[in-house]
């Protein structure tokens, strides 16, 4: 503060109980999901890519008036020699976006490798891909879905029933976190 005014009160702020990934999202992570964005949005011959365009980052961050950083200009997104290195120029709502992709890729295979869902082939378009939210709320409806998720052990008669996020096998939503949680993390308590 230019001024040197007190007027930021330190206080003290619980938090509760969360996950955060040890390292940050790479380049190859964040390609992988442009290259989902551009195979199930983008329709052939019609250059409707703005899904994909709005998902890119901004690459120009590496320009500096001090520093000569061009190459990182081209290069850093997509070469791989970046690709292990995290990726920059990620807006507050891109990184959000991300976050709920990679929550229904997480769920579709952990649902994959359960036998609910059926390997989804490479044809997933727009409205036929896999959310988690719509899983749940038995608006999901595919070719995929096997008969039934799990096995079902009350006596009703039934043998197999959906899957419920209260069977712990569906994670919660990947998401941000928040100032607290990053200062709590940083110090490493």
């Amino acid at each position: 503060d230019v001024m040197y005014e007190w007027n930021n009160v330190p206080r003290r702020v619980s938090v509760s109980s969360f996950y955060m990934d040890e390292t940050e999202v790479s380049n190859i992570d964040y390609l992988e999901y442009l290259y989902w964005l551009k195979r199930v949005y983008s329709k052939p011959g019609e250059g409707e890519d703005w899904i994909y365009e709005k998902a890119l980052p901004d690459t120009l961050v590496w320009r500096d008036k001090l520093g000569y950083n061009e190459p990182f200009v081209t290069q850093y997104l997509r070469h791989p020699a970046f690709q292990n290195y995290p990726v920059v120029g990620v807006s507050w709502s891109q990184a959000n976006d991300y976050c709920l992709w990679r929550t229904d890729r997480v769920n579709e295979r952990i649902l994959i490798n359960e036998g609910v869902l059926k390997e989804i082939p490479e044809d997933q378009i727009e409205e036929n891909t896999f959310n988690t939210e719509a899983y749940l709320a038995r608006l999901y409806i595919n070719d995929n879905v096997e008969k039934g998720g799990l096995k079902n052990l009350t006596p009703d008669g039934e043998k197999r029933r959906d899957v419920k996020l209260e069977d712990g096998l569906l994670l919660p939503k990947y998401r941000l976190a928040t100032e607290a949680e990053w200062e709590f993390a940083a110090l490493g308590y």
